[in-house]
């Protein structure tokens, strides 16, 4: 049983987070080992599992780089970790720009270059999020929306890369 069953709502890319936590809080209630000390040993140990489960769920659902990953994932449009699908040239491009930014930083730190590469990065960040607000916002399960999945997946593997850069980044931030 995936998150979204075992929370009773749609697969869905976006999510009310007030139904997501109401889910959560009603199966803690319903599920927390606490309750269930005098069940049997079997009992509690599927109290356990569950409650674990709707751990997981509240933790994946309620963030929403998590519950893309997670609907990617179960929708088998992830493979390994070592493995992504190839971004697009023009992406790849912007982004050699920025690591050799990110090269000079490192041998010769400059504030005003550090500043500009951050801009740019935080640019490129707000436009990859724009471009797929409406997919993510609209997107239902069925097969005739499956190939604006795709869209979602290059989404997911850029914004990774970002954070990649941004995390490389941070190390030359002033203190």
């Amino acid at each position: 049983m995936n998150h979204f069953e075992f929370y009773g709502i749609p697969v869905a890319l976006t999510v009310d987070d007030s139904i997501v936590r109401k889910a959560y809080l009603l199966n803690s209630k319903k599920y927390h080992p606490d309750f269930h000390t005098l069940s049997s040993k079997t009992a509690q140990a599927e109290m356990l599992e569950r409650s674990t489960q709707n751990n997981e769920a509240f933790k994946t659902l309620s963030d929403p780089d998590k519950r893309i990953r997670y609907v990617l994932e179960i929708k088998g449009l992830l493979g390994s970790e070592n493995e992504s699908p190839a971004l697009p040239q023009d992406f790849l491009m912007e982004m050699m720009d920025i690591n050799e930014a990110l090269m000079d930083l490192e041998f010769d730190f400059d504030t005003e270059r550090f500043s500009s590469t951050l801009k740019a990065v935080n640019a490129l960040e707000n436009e990859l999020d724009t471009s797929v607000q409406t997919v993510l916002s609209s997107w239902t399960e069925s097969p005739e929306n499956d190939a604006s999945l795709i869209k979602v997946r290059e989404f997911f593997f850029k914004k990774r890369y970002l954070l990649r850069i941004k995390e490389n980044l941070s190390k030359f931030a002033p203190v």
